[in-house]
């Protein structure tokens, strides 16, 4: 078969599906109908699958003739809580929730790979796996996959994946040898105080003049607790304290994002945190504490599969197209937990098109997509799936 020609054979089904899925987005764990659809090209395909994975994730399996090894190919398929801001005629019809991240195309990106690997079947030694994941903009749906079993009967030997990326233009793939993304996790702050009257200030502890110096303090810790060579991002997002305008509060709480690429720079920052924290309201008569809760570890491709897709993106769009990302991103990803479990990779598909005027971030609202990048994902997941299962 003529991969490239097959490709543009189906990309106006892949077109009608992208758009459908993108018109009824579902949010984390919510993913019925996109779940229920999926499924139905699978059937028609006939493609064997099993569904319920993780509550609303799906698992297929294309069976070689004979035998081989495995490999998984990849995509999440939910939404998030964004109003979408734009005049298209396929425009969410979920007020409220959009496809903002990409995951209808990762989703439609996988179908079309997995329609293409069905009808070569009669000639493939191995089994390809197809995992359509839930929740990885929430809870992490990829890590009840493989706790439900994805990654056995039969065992997976590969994993691989994709994110399309607007900043790279349509045509373009982006690599990354070892790290990519970055241990995520959360921070709860607690300031105590005690609470009075606003017009006797003597007699309380203001929580809020805590929390003040806590969040000033803490912004010391990239910038003289943590070495420039390492990396480490503390966001905090939320504050919030007080019932009255007249009242001295006795309780402030906070809420943020570590992200770290490390166990040790992560531990370290952590009993720092905590540190500034107690010592801070200490030190203006109340008590406070930190409350850590750890995300999704950290993302880190083999080298080896990386080298092979590298091969397989040279071949579909020419090395001029190929770049290679200098540094790890910050940003959480959670198909971590399949590579935690055996070897693959992770790569980026350029989406955006400066000429269509297709720039916009991911988790915008007015985020789109040129669909022509799904014709490069589409044969370089195929290409990649039949190379590793020859590796």
């Amino acid at each position: 078969m003529h991969i490239k020609k097959r490709v543009e054979e189906i990309f106006d089904e892949l077109v009608q599906i992208r758009r459908d899925f993108h018109m009824y987005p579902e949010l984390s764990g919510k993913e019925i109908r996109t779940s229920d659809k999926i499924c139905e090209y699978l059937d028609e395909w006939n493609i064997e699958y099993e569904r319920g994975i993780a509550d609303t994730g799906v698992v297929g399996i294309i069976r070689g003739k004979s035998q081989g090894k495995t490999v998984a190919v990849r995509a999440d398929m939910d939404a998030l809580p964004i109003l979408e801001d734009n005049g298209k005629d396929f425009k969410s019809k979920n007020i409220g929730v959009m496809h903002a991240c990409g995951h209808d195309v990762h989703t439609s990106i996988l179908l079309g790979t997995a329609k293409i690997l069905k009808e070569m079947e009669e000639h493939i030694q191995g089994n390809i796996k197809l995992f359509f994941q839930p929740a990885e903009e929430a809870i992490g749906g990829a890590e009840r996959m493989v706790k439900e079993g994805c990654m056995g009967n039969p065992h997976v030997d590969y994993v691989i994946g994709l994110h399309v990326m607007p900043y790279l233009e349509v045509g373009e793939v982006e690599l990354k040898y070892g790290k990519l993304n970055a241990q995520s996790g959360s921070v709860t702050i607690k300031v105590h105080g005690k609470s009075g009257h606003a017009a006797y200030p003597n007699t309380a502890v203001d929580a809020i003049v805590i929390a003040g110096n806590v969040v000033s303090s803490l912004q010391t810790l990239v910038s003289r607790n943590i070495s420039p060579l390492d990396s480490l991002v503390l966001s905090l997002g939320t504050i919030n304290g007080g019932t009255k305008n007249n009242i001295i509060t006795d309780e402030v709480a906070i809420t943020g994002t570590l992200r770290t690429l490390d166990s040790e720079t992560r531990q370290y920052a952590k009993d720092r945190i905590s540190s500034i924290v107690e010592n801070t309201a200490r030190a203006y008569g109340g008590s406070g504490e930190a409350i850590f809760k750890d995300g999704y570890i950290a993302l880190v491709n083999d080298n080896r599969v990386v080298d092979l897709i590298k091969e397989n993106a040279i071949s579909v769009v020419g090395e001029e197209k190929i770049k290679m990302k200098e540094f790890p991103s910050l940003g959480g990803e959670d198909f971590s937990y399949f590579l935690q479990n055996t070897e693959g990779a992770f790569f980026h598909l350029g989406c955006g098109n400066k000429e269509k005027g297709i720039t916009e971030p991911l988790h915008n609202v007015n985020f789109d997509v040129d669909e022509n990048c799904m014709k490069t994902g589409v044969e370089l997941q195929v290409k990649n799936v039949l190379s590793l299962l020859k590796y």
